[in-house]
């Protein structure tokens, strides 16, 4: 299986959905779930090969498209796309099993979360900036019609506020490739063609803080992260989890394999900048978490925190903050994808509530101890507890950042000592509360279910094979930033 089956794979499930009867409106999750285990089979066996065979060329499909404009169908998958393929299958998975609950208008919100995975997956493959910003666009509708319509807490003001910030940043991102493209003779949208030519160091100072914004504004960087809390609090748990998951890495992706490499002047001169504001998220973050008091707000802002650390690895410019990066855009993905699943599904579907002070009096540790259990785990993943795959990638960003601005790793610290401090007072809240001796006995709520454990397993499994074994994420991670597109900015052997 070649990675054009993760296209394949999500885009005939959004179809075969959509043109279900009516009568048959309950089969749709089990397209979907076919469809993802397609996506995330093609997937890890396009890694497998890629490590199996790594002297062999890259799988590659290059087509004209619009031959008039130098637009090609162009679709390429080094180390760093098979990796990021690999997270978008095992959330796309874990999403669906999370949904298996859905009875309003199935066929409806299956087909559109197939849709967002299709669309993730063409920008993690795609070598055409043309292609790119068209699958990077293909995702903002769904988004908007799963948490408008599906969602909850102010869903429609959720709903519009992401969509209006993926609007605004998908004009800046088309005005930077527009420009690049002018400038290299308007022949070709080949990001290796773009990035292979020399733009005047004038217009670097402006395009790159233009593109790479656009693309930072998705990975949620202070501060033009507001919409990020309050639209992973309005939508259902699986657009939860594709937002934080994966929807929010197409924005590092786009500044770290487009913004970066095409303009890297650009980047040099913005370097200091976009450090210092990573940093800041990482503080902000942590501290807003730490005063939430709904729990979905508070991996809402760990979200921002978390991706601090993605931006900060890139602002690094160095082997190992760009390694760390990536590591930390999966380990994000696996872990958020994890707890904003239990706290969505498992607890408010069960409770119907999120506020830390009104889950005390279910005492989850004894109603839903598997539940409790699975949060623990992925509360360490999150603080990046050695074992987990948050440690591994934070570990590598801090290398990073030691080699490049040493002076900002105490800040970077102290959001670390935060990050600590909000996830154990949500864990401690939520599932392990403090009860008098007369306090009412918790009611009684339903086990996890099969789908329920599935989903928690898989995801659980992932953050724990890269912490305890990253050595093929980094041979991947490695070989990814081996390629021509990057030695302008990471010269490597």
């Amino acid at each position: 299986m070649t990675p054009a089956w993760t296209l394949i794979s999500a885009f005939a499930g959004a179809l075969l959905v959509l043109l279900l009867p009516a009568r048959a409106a309950g089969s749709a999750r089990i397209i979907a779930l076919v469809a993802s285990i397609v996506g995330m089979a093609a997937a890890a066996l396009s890694c497998l090969a890629r490590l199996n065979t790594p002297d062999a060329t890259p799988w590659s499909y290059d087509k004209p498209w619009v031959e008039n404009l130098g637009i090609r169908f162009h679709l390429a998958a080094d180390g760093i796309s098979l990796t990021l393929l690999l997270l978008t299958g095992v959330v796309a998975v874990a999403g669906v099993l999370f949904s298996w609950n859905v009875e309003k208008r199935p066929r409806a919100f299956f087909a559109w979360f197939l849709t967002i995975i299709g669309g993730v997956y063409g920008v993690f493959l795609s070598r055409d900036a043309f292609l790119l910003f068209v699958c990077y666009e293909i995702v903002i509708l769904p988004k908007y019609l799963l948490i408008a319509i599906w969602g909850s807490t102010n869903k429609e003001y959720g709903a519009m506020k992401l969509t209006m910030y993926s609007i605004a940043a998908s004009a800046l991102i088309l005005i930077g490739l527009v420009a690049a493209y002018a400038a290299a003779g308007a022949t070709s949208f080949d990001l290796l063609h773009l990035a292979s030519t020399t733009y005047p160091p004038a217009m670097q100072a402006w395009a790159f803080p233009v593109l790479f914004l656009g693309f930072a504004i998705l990975a949620g960087m202070w501060p033009f992260h507001t919409w990020a809390p309050t639209g992973h609090v309005a939508a259902p748990t699986a657009a939860s989890m594709l937002l934080a998951g994966v929807v929010m890495k197409l924005g590092a992706f786009g500044a770290l394999c487009v913004a970066m490499p095409l303009f890297p002047q650009g980047f040099e001169l913005w370097r200091p900048l976009i450090a210092g504001l990573a940093v800041v998220g990482i503080v902000y973050g942590a501290l807003t978490a730490l005063t939430q008091r709904d729990l979905k707000f508070v991996i809402g802002y760990s979200s921002v925190s978390h991706m601090g650390f993605v931006l900060l690895g890139l602002a690094a410019a160095n082997h190992w903050g760009l390694r760390g990066a990536v590591l930390q855009m999966i380990s994000h993905g696996i872990i958020a994808g994890l707890l904003f699943g239990i706290a969505g599904r498992v607890v408010y579907e069960r409770t119907h509530t999120r506020d830390l002070a009104e889950l005390q009096k279910f005492d989850l540790w004894k109603s839903l101890p598997g539940a409790a259990i699975a949060f623990t785990l992925a509360t360490a993943a999150s603080m990046g507890l050695p074992g987990f795959s948050g440690f591994v990638a934070e570990i590598s960003v801090i290398i990073g950042l030691w080699q490049s601005y040493p002076w900002l790793t105490i800040a970077v610290a102290f959001g670390i000592i935060i990050t600590g401090a909000f996830s154990l007072r949500a864990l401690h809240r939520a599932f392990f509360p403090a009860r008098t001796a007369n306090a009412a006995a918790a009611p009684p709520l339903p086990p996890l279910t099969w789908p329920e454990i599935s989903a928690i397993g898989l995801l659980l499994a992932v953050s724990l094979a890269i912490g305890i074994y990253p050595k093929p994420w980094v041979v991947l991670i490695d070989d990814g930033l081996r390629s021509p597109l990057f030695q302008s900015i990471l010269p490597l052997p």
